[in-house]
């Protein structure tokens, strides 16, 4: 892997309390949010940018629902006073947060995302991002998602509707890399 950008942001997308609900069932990826950490510590020590975003939902039903604990950020994801917060109210972290013109601002043209839910808000920031000419890495191993429904019934299991989504992003919008092929290209 190539070297990454020395201002390049860390985009973590949706690491809230509320993702852990049981509600949303069976998920992939139970090493996520470790590696998700990994990348957040070597982000703080190399003095890179960091975006924490948090998904606010207009859903009185949703885990991201306002005034409950849900919409909290993990303790692991808190963010520091230094570091960047965007709020969302749709997948897309782009869509009428100022995103994109805070990155432009700071001159940040390479992204990193991790978070969740990956065929959600993982992918359609990964697809804004790519349209709108940010050299974009989705790590992997740092997204997790969900068994997933379909409009027929059939259920698909989280690996996957995670790894289809994956391919998504690859086609067009993002390159996927591990957590170690990031870490080792921050050196």
């Amino acid at each position: 892997m190539e070297q990454i950008n020395k201002n390049a942001a860390l985009l973590i997308i949706d690491m809230q309390q509320g993702i852990k609900h049981p509600k949303l069932g069976k998920r992939n990826n139970l090493q996520a949010e470790e590696n998700m950490v990994s990348l957040l510590t070597s982000w703080r020590l190399t003095k890179r940018p960091v975006v924490h975003i948090r998904h606010v939902s207009r859903s009185p039903e949703s885990v991201f629902w306002p005034g409950q604990s849900g919409i909290e950020f993990q303790d692991s994801f808190i963010p520091l006073p230094d570091e960047h917060i965007i709020e969302k109210n749709v997948p897309d972290a782009f869509v009428a947060t100022g995103l994109e013109r805070w990155l432009h601002v700071r001159g940040i043209s390479h992204l990193v995302l991790v978070g969740v839910v990956t065929n959600n808000s993982v992918e359609g920031t990964a697809r804004s991002a790519g349209n709108l000419g940010f050299k974009t890495i989705v790590v992997a191993d740092a997204a997790f998602t969900f068994d997933q429904r379909d409009l027929n019934g059939r259920i698909w299991s989280a690996e996957d509707v995670h790894a289809l989504s994956l391919s998504n992003i690859a086609a067009d919008y993002a390159s996927i890399c591990t957590t170690a092929e990031v870490i080792n290209g921050l050196q």
